[in-house]
């Protein structure tokens, strides 16, 4: 049985980082929003270690289920401070999707991610848009592929194109198509599974979020 809410939250009081890690997945797993300002204290305190970078990963990934839009300069700012562990950039660009938005399908926190140089930010920003399956309007999905082609064959995240191709599922017109088809031939395995899923209307089961 997983911890309780209350039993969560006093793990990340705890000294050792594991422990706070494990209430923040916790956390993370319940979204309950009454916790969000008990979980922003925590990762307000725990970005001043840079060592503990998987409770802040953590943490930044339960913020994003449970705070809200006042978050979102917060996050941006974060987003901005150099580190040398730069997954965290991955959950802070997924976090400011989930929050940012003033409609379901608002697509200016993604832009906002996108035109940011912060390593691996866009990545984490692209795969809140396919896990939240969102649908936006043809020149949003112009400016996420755009992004991708770009970026297709950036030797340092060569997976960075397969999030905009799963989100690629749920939008429509001959670009999107013409993606996804030059996509279902690519050799990177990944992407080629992920695109031949999309042409067929499926999201496909997702590579493991941590």
């Amino acid at each position: 049985m997983g911890l309780a809410r209350d039993e969560a939250l006093a793990l990340l009081a705890e000294r050792l980082s594991a422990r706070r890690r494990r209430g923040a997945k916790r956390l993370r797993a319940l979204a309950d929003p009454t916790t969000a300002a008990q979980v922003r204290a925590a990762l307000e305190r725990e970005v001043l270690d840079r060592r503990t970078w998987e409770t802040q990963y953590q943490l930044i990934m339960a913020l994003g289920m449970t705070g809200d839009r006042d978050d979102v300069e917060f996050l941006k700012g974060l987003a901005h401070q150099p580190r040398a562990a730069t997954a965290v950039n991955t959950a802070l660009g997924d976090a400011i999707v989930r929050l940012g938005r003033a409609t379901d399908n608002d697509p200016a926190p993604l832009l906002w991610c996108l035109q940011q140089d912060v390593e691996l930010f866009a990545d984490g920003a692209l795969r809140a848009v396919a896990m939240l399956r969102l649908r936006f309007s043809d020149a949003a999905v112009g400016d996420v592929l755009d992004y991708a082609e770009d970026h297709f064959h950036d030797l340092d995240h060569q997976f960075l194109p397969y999030w905009p191709v799963v989100a690629a599922a749920g939008w429509s017109g001959p670009r999107v198509q013409a993606f996804l088809t030059r996509c279902s031939q690519d050799d990177r395995q990944l992407i080629a599974d992920a695109a031949n899923d999309a042409l067929n209307g499926r999201y496909g089961n997702h590579v493991s979020v941590l």
